[in-house]
């Protein structure tokens, strides 16, 4: 946990002994439950801390990021980047999302048995939560590592963002290509590429970039379309 305490210290976060006891133990759950539910394909504990922590942490430092007070993370999956980041942030309130239910009841025992008290996570669709009145456009900041291509994502994602607030998309090396193809999708749904930035991780060997996506207008009511649609027929 050095590594994760040395990264911590970087972005300038609280690097207790408290909070590194906190990141162990969410590891040890997901581990375990690992073996029961396919959580994550990282079970090496150091690729863990680098890919899982560090990586989810990347944002962390940005006056965007800074700035919200409210964040969703669509398409968590096992917490990540959401559940690291508040852990680090009390001062948000988090709202994690994923369509996999058994994920969902995972993290909220994690959440539970951690002493979170400033993130829940739900069961749903983007499609079908970003139509709810409670979710959309409420939210100052939407995070996420969900692996579909930039233009899908950001269908899934912008409907939950308020005007004036941030999609942060954490990518891969093809970030560039992801974001010119997604132009489009983003004038349609509202948004527009502020930045994409290193995420600051080749030296930990790993070519990681986030994009900043700025929400200037209201997403028109049309979407986000029904469900499965972004995915079979992207903007």
């Amino acid at each position: 946990m050095e590594r994760l305490k040395n990264a911590l210290a970087i972005f300038n976060l609280d690097n207790s002994q408290e909070t590194i006891d906190k990141f162990e133990k969410y590891m040890d759950l997901i581990l375990e439950w690992n073996e029961k539910v396919n959580m994550t394909a990282i079970t090496d504990r150091d690729e863990f801390i680098v890919k899982h922590f560090i990586d989810s942490l990347c944002c962390a430092g940005d006056e965007r990021y800074k700035k919200a007070g409210s964040v969703i993370d669509v398409g968590t999956g096992a917490g990540f980047p959401g559940l690291p980041l508040a852990i680090v942030s009390p001062d948000k309130e988090f709202l994690l999302m994923d369509s996999l239910n058994k994920r969902i009841k995972i993290i909220n025992e994690i959440i539970d048995t951690l002493g979170i008290n400033n993130v829940k996570a739900v069961h749903g669709r983007a499609e079908e939560m970003a139509r709810k009145k409670e979710y959309r456009e409420q939210f100052d900041a939407c995070v996420s590592r969900a692996v579909s291509k930039m233009s899908v994502l950001s269908e899934y994602c912008l409907p939950f963002i308020k005007k004036e607030g941030w999609l942060i998309a954490y990518k891969g090396p093809d970030a560039d290509r992801e974001a010119e193809e997604a132009k489009r999708a983003l004038f349609l749904l509202g948004g527009k590429i502020a930045e994409i930035c290193d995420a600051g991780m080749k030296e930990y060997g790993v070519s990681h970039k986030i994009i900043y996506i700025n929400k200037e207008k209201n997403t028109p009511k049309a979407y986000p379309r029904k469900a499965g649609t972004p995915i079979k027929q992207p903007l």
